[in-house]
């Protein structure tokens, strides 16, 4: 059973992402939080798979929500999908940054927001290639200068292979198309990355990767 959390101030929002979670026989709602602060003390109380959070909340935003829940330890297994009214919303790139593991749009598809509930409780970062080089070039307005990443001298050279196709947005199975591999090894390569640099997901590996100047504006994969 997948548990999620929703955080929103609007109660209508609240009330169609709760009709459609629990339409599935796979998952349920534990809370729902009408603000920042109870979205951090409910996620920290329920420890949910998945907290679905809005970013502009009276008090406390989603934004700084998400930063603390992602800097407890005890909600290490907490995927927090940040919901945003436009696709290219301005804190996307910084939601990314505090942790989230990607975002949805408010007005997706039905079908399309229970496939990102699996998603993020499965771990993976929920951004599509055209999405993540967007993210890239927002990543690079605020990117100066190429820093060092910890951790990364410590990968292989195929293991930086995969990091840079895991930064162009592509899923384990078109990773292994794409490098000749068995979709098993990619997992395993991807599992490698993620504990070498300490990243919590994928999406914190796209920004990861660009800081270290592995890829750059405009790169098409």
């Amino acid at each position: 059973m997948i548990d999620v959390l929703i955080a929103d101030d609007q109660a209508l929002v609240r009330g169609g992402f709760r009709a459609l979670v629990e339409s599935e026989d796979d998952m349920r709602v534990v809370a729902e939080a009408a603000s920042g602060d109870d979205a951090v003390r409910l996620t920290l109380e329920h420890l949910p798979e998945v907290v679905l959070m809005d970013i502009r909340m009276p008090g406390l935003d989603g934004l700084e929500a998400t930063r603390r829940i992602v800097a407890e330890p005890r909600a290490a297994g907490v995927h927090v999908v940040v919901v945003t009214t436009f696709e290219l919303d301005e804190y996307v790139t910084e939601a990314i940054r505090a942790g989230a593991s990607g975002f949805l749009v408010k007005d997706t598809e039905p079908a399309e927001l229970v496939r990102a509930v699996r998603v993020a409780a499965g771990g993976d970062a929920l951004l599509s290639p055209t999405v993540t080089r967007r993210l890239l070039a927002r990543v690079a307005a605020a990117t100066r200068t190429v820093a060092p990443v910890a951790g990364l001298a410590e990968l292989t050279p195929r293991e930086r292979e995969v990091l840079v196709e895991v930064a162009g947005g592509y899923a384990n199975d078109e990773i292994a198309a794409r490098l000749y591999l068995s979709e098993s090894t990619v997992k395993t390569h991807v599992s490698r990355v993620l504990m070498k640099l300490g990243a919590r997901d994928r999406a914190q590996l796209v920004v990861l990767a660009y800081e270290a100047g592995l890829v750059r504006p405009g790169w098409a994969g």
